[in-house]
């Protein structure tokens, strides 16, 4: 790559230009949705689109906060109001109006999908503005995502300032004040641009969820500064011990190069994991994840070298003698440490452990929630038309279960049996202690024009992610409903946000030990053919299981129990959003990999030069202890950016992010590692003769004889 630099820096240059141009338009081409193809929740979506036009997530819920709700010229003047506004929407109509507790609300039904409909949020307000009568408030799904938008960028500044001045303060101290603090930099941002420019494509294929320009952005400066800062380090390693610069190129990009590979290989294969799980939501956040160790690989490969090539030999070594010294300083203490730990691993090893599973045990009372409304930010319009809706009715007036009944014919829905069916589940309901109001009748919006499907309208007590809601929409599926005896060929579907949430959950927990099964096993492939060992993957995949369950225990201890939650400055929470715990692992066990490729990678070198496992596992945390501790603080600093936000979703898988990179490169490696590696000896390298033979070692002299061929 260094003999086609400029055409090299071109590319690049053109994929930064692009991406910065693509983020600007990817928020409008951005949804968040937990619906699940397949499910009831589902079936019931399509049934009310077939026979009311309408999609529960595309409709637009319109508060208006009067003095006297009761009078009826004023609920005449609101409901002519709204049916002019609703023109704006195409296919628009007003669906449900009810007044009350101080508010006046109707809901502005259309056909529009969720990342259609939120388009359309500004001209519905221009068009409701009046300089006579009430204001009104617009919420909805649709308004909650529009809202959300600037939200989540105003979030993200936010991390990045709090983020970029710490990342630049551990890279001055790794590298010293010099040139080469801007090459993670420059690394980072043409690879964040890349992933964007990528996520605005796929977004137009598939629905993605909106919070994936704040994870790439944040999670790809993590992992572009840890690459780079690997291949910077390895490079200066061997300017220090005298190599030419374009001979050291070569040779870094043979040792740093080939580990950043089976690096970018084991992040990527947690994340792409994610796209098995048949959830549209968690696949898009793993198409998110995904994208970016793949860029950050191709970059490292191609713009890495070629940003080494344009810096001149004073850059990393005009100080060479005393920064030597001082590296050679800052060494000794992680060989020391090495040392101690291999004469005494049991000593080491037991109260590690048992501090790991101290940290994990909260994940005992481990609850979740597939969301919440109310943790939403208090400063959107959104939000202040959803607390006038929850204080006039109740928590879940926004989100109603949506109760449709499908009779299978046209005007079998005004059939005698089907009529008194629904009286049937109409009185059950009302003396259901969950149910605060229900809505129900013989006429539009209740049946649709064909007369072939009915619908009841329940509003609960609490919110669509509360477990009370999703108990409701268990009793209606499981006892209700039967209990009603609907005629024999009638479909019954329970429908709206609280269904969509049991139907989140339960698809995507029933997958979840699959996707944990799959990941052991391909990590451990990976890994064995990165080690040519046995034993080395099996050590790794175990300890990333207990870095994984201690962040899930801290997890819980903050946001549930409140540990350390105001001076982190973070929102408690009873639950924890679904999709944390598994984008979590899927993201944790690919970086754990990464750390461990890192260390594990030296001290394969050192091993297959001396046959020395007490010196292997010595040089090789004492050659990568300082790396990964920084590189840790990196990927800490970075997510930790999205603690600082206001999404409570992106502050938990922030937070846990954050807390179990630091524990993997501290307790994990800097201990457990070279106490399991001192306690196993020679088997630490053990591959039987045969797959050798299928794995055969490719030496580093031939690596650097294929580059410089290239």
């Amino acid at each position: 790559m260094v003999r086609f630099r400029r055409p090299v820096l071109a590319a690049w240059l053109a994929v930064l230009v692009a991406g910065i141009s693509l983020s600007l338009l990817l928020p409008a081409h951005l949804a968040t949705s937990v619906a699940v193809p397949g499910t009831g929740s589902e079936r019931a979506e399509a049934a009310l689109a077939r026979g009311f036009g309408e999609r529960t997530d595309g409709t637009f819920t319109v508060v208006f906060r009067v003095r006297h709700s009761s009078d009826k010229g004023l609920q005449r003047r609101l409901r002519e109001r709204l049916e002019r506004a609703a023109r704006v929407l195409p296919g628009g109509r007003l669906g449900t109006f009810r007044a009350g507790g101080g508010v006046v609300y109707g809901e502005l039904e259309t056909s529009l999908s969720l990342q259609r409909a939120k388009a359309y949020t500004s001209p519905l307000r221009r068009a409701l503005r009046s300089t006579a009568g009430p204001a009104a408030l617009v919420s909805g799904q649709p308004a909650i995502q529009h809202d959300l938008d600037p939200q989540l960028t105003a979030d993200l500044r936010r991390g990045e300032t709090l983020a970029l001045p710490l990342v630049l303060v551990v890279l001055a101290f790794v590298l010293g004040v010099s040139l080469a603090l801007a090459i993670p930099f420059v690394f980072a941002a043409c690879t964040i641009a890349g992933t964007l420019a990528l996520l605005y494509l796929a977004a137009q294929l598939v629905s993605v969820t909106s919070y994936a320009t704040n994870l790439v952005e944040l999670i790809g400066l993590g992992l572009a500064v840890d690459y780079s800062l690997l291949i910077v380090c390895r490079y200066r390693e061997e300017l220090e011990g005298g190599v030419p610069r374009e001979r050291a190129i070569v040779r870094t990009m043979a040792s740093a190069g080939r580990t950043v590979v089976f690096s970018g290989v084991a992040v990527a294969t947690g994340l792409a994991l994610l796209l098995l799980v048949p959830v549209p939501f968690i696949r898009t956040m793993g198409l998110a994840g995904l994208l970016i160790p793949i860029v950050s690989v191709a970059a490292a490969l191609t713009l890495q070298p070629a940003l080494l090539s344009c810096c001149g030999h004073g850059v990393f070594t005009g100080l060479r003698v005393r920064r030597s010294r001082a590296t050679r300083r800052a060494r000794e203490p992680w060989a020391a440490l090495a040392r101690a730990v291999m004469r005494r691993p049991v000593a080491v090893l037991v109260p590690t452990t048992a501090v790991l599973l101290v940290a994990a045990a909260p994940v005992l009372f481990l609850r979740l929630s597939p969301g919440s409304l109310s943790s939403l930010p208090p400063s959107m319009e959104a939000t202040r038309g959803l607390v006038a809706l929850s204080n006039a009715f109740g928590p879940g007036a926004l989100t109603p279960t949506e109760i449709v009944v499908d009779s299978g014919r046209p005007g079998g829905a005004r059939r005698p049996e089907e009529q008194a069916a629904v009286a049937r589940l109409v009185d059950r309901l009302f003396h259901d202690s969950e149910v605060y109001v229900v809505a129900t009748g013989r006429k539009a919006p209740y049946v649709s024009a064909g007369g072939r499907y009915a619908r009841v309208i329940v509003i609960g007590r609490h919110e669509y992610g509360e477990p009370a809601s999703r108990r409701l929409v268990a009793r209606i599926r499981d006892n209700l409903v039967p209990a009603a005896r609907f005629p024999s060929g009638t479909q019954v579907l329970a429908g709206g946000a609280p269904a969509k949430g049991v139907d989140f959950l339960a698809r995507t927990y029933a997958f979840f030990p699959w996707l944990v099964l799959i990941a052991l096993v391909v990590t451990y492939l990976v890994l064995a053919r990165a080690f040519r060992s046995l034993l080395l993957p099996l050590k790794a995949v175990l300890l990333n299981l207990l870095s994984v369950a201690a962040s899930y225990g801290l997890l819980v201890a903050v946001f549930r129990f409140g540990v350390g939650a105001d001076l982190l400055g973070v929102r408690r929470s009873a639950q924890i959003e679904g999709w944390i715990p598994v984008f979590l692992f899927a993201a944790l066990f690919g970086l754990s990999m990464d750390y461990e490729v890192f260390l594990v990678s030296r001290m394969r070198e050192e091993w297959e030069a001396r046959r020395d496992n007490v010196a292997a596992v010595a040089f090789g945390l004492e050659r990568t202890g300082r790396l990964i501790t920084a590189a840790a603080l990196v990927m800490a600093i970075s997510v930790g950016g999205l603690v600082v936000g206001s999404v409570p979703g992106l502050q938990q898988f922030g937070l846990g992010l954050a807390l179990a990179v630091l524990i993997d490169a501290t307790l994990v490696r800097a201990l457990l590692v070279p106490s399991l590696m001192a306690i196993f000896g020679r088997w630490n390298w053990w591959l039987p003769p045969r797959l050798a033979r299928t794995c055969p070692r490719i030496p580093l002299s031939r690596l650097e004889e294929a580059l410089d061929e290239a």
